[in-house]
């Protein structure tokens, strides 16, 4: 069996992994953990944990506004003014748009790339969007889109 043949079979087996259209690249679905302020370090932190075995996790630093928003959408707060993540939710739904998942794509010298995977009335669209913004996005839909990350992202923190 070579290992194209093996990617396949584990993503026809396992309801938590997506492959892309090309079948080069796997997801493995991520469920955000917690939001946590360390005293000792400057910046919020996204734990992002695996939702199948192997359980692994990767931890995501980001700006305090973010983590404060995204906080805020886990416990299904919405603030007297549409903060900057509930009015683009809102636009997605008056555009009658549905987001099919975040996908965190990469990550490079300390920085994470990913992708916001819309479905829309003129068809499937792929958008650039922070890592952060795109889990805050997918967690305030009606029904929260899957959250997730290449494998080749997931081995990096665990070699």
């Amino acid at each position: 069996m070579s290992e194209s043949d093996a990617i396949e079979e584990t993503a026809e087996e396992s309801p938590s992994e997506e492959t892309n259209g090309n079948n080069d690249v796997v997801y493995r679905v991520m469920t955000v953990g917690s939001v946590r302020f360390d005293l000792g370090n400057s910046s919020p932190q996204i734990h992002l944990m695996e939702e199948d075995p192997p359980y692994r996790n990767v931890s995501i630093t980001v700006a305090l506004a973010e983590a404060q928003s995204l906080h805020n959408a886990l416990i299904g707060a919405v603030g007297l003014r549409p903060s900057t993540h509930e009015l683009t939710t809102s636009i997605i739904a008056h555009l009658q748009a549905d987001i099919i998942a975040v996908r965190i794509l990469r990550h490079e010298n300390g920085v994470f790339y990913s992708e916001l995977d819309l479905m829309t009335a003129r068809g499937r669209e792929r958008l650039d969007c922070r890592t952060s913004d795109g889990i805050i996005l997918a967690i305030r839909q009606p029904v929260a889109a899957p959250i997730l990350c290449a494998e080749e992202v997931l081995q990096s923190f665990y070699e």
